[in-house]
């Protein structure tokens, strides 16, 4: 089973009390939830990416958090990540691989991953033989923000504009682009197809709030 979160923040106190408002008294507290959490969900030959600002502690701190955390593990760099990474007390391998930007399978679907947020991602337009899209793009950076609003004003948009597929069909545009932020899964990591539930049940959330 492959699963996916993005924007833990390990370690970062402001996201307490400031823009998430994350409901903990302590790093302490948050830190211990989310190991529990990942644990309760991840077994230990689960795979697990990580996409972006996973940590906001150091190389140590980030290493103990690591360590306890099941599953083999991969890493999408965000902006945050560099901290950790650079420190000589991290020891990068315990990822089994890191990156900037990855396309994968998943299921036969293509997950294109990549902290920020891609308006138009490779694969867009691809669809399976009974056309419901088969490329997704996984990403986070942009938490439960007003730059989260604008980009889900972005896909319902995109959604609504009529193009010619690859067979030459009249069809709405593809957006599959999924912010898959800890907090909209209760810090859970998620496989494709639940983010994918998740995903449409926000944006329809949202569209009605705006009605």
């Amino acid at each position: 089973m492959r699963y996916y979160i993005a924007d833990l923040h390990y370690y970062h106190k402001n996201l307490i009390k400031r823009m998430d408002t994350r409901p903990f008294a302590t790093i302490e507290e948050m830190n211990e939830k989310m190991i529990e959490i990942h644990n309760e969900v991840v077994r230990k030959n689960d795979e697990v990416v990580f996409i972006g600002d996973l940590s906001f502690g150091n190389g140590k701190e980030t290493m103990e958090i690591v360590k306890r955390l099941n599953g083999i593990k991969y890493l999408i760099e965000g902006n945050h990540d560099h901290k950790y990474l650079q420190d000589k007390d991290f020891d990068t391998r315990v990822f089994r691989w890191i990156a900037p930007y990855k396309e994968l399978k998943d299921n036969k679907r293509k997950v294109v991953l990549c902290h920020y947020p891609i308006l138009f991602y490779n694969g867009q337009y691809r669809n399976d033989e009974n056309g419901v899209p088969n490329t997704y793009h996984l990403c986070g950076h942009v938490h439960d923000t007003q730059d989260n609003k604008l980009l889900n004003e972005f896909i319902l948009r995109q959604r609504q504009i009529e193009v010619t597929n690859r067979n030459e069909e009249k069809a709405f545009m593809n957006s599959e682009i999924i912010n898959c932020f800890c907090m909209f899964s209760d810090y859970r990591p998620l496989t494709l197809d639940e983010w994918i539930e998740v995903n449409n049940k926000r944006l329809e959330a949202y569209k009605n709030s705006q009605k």
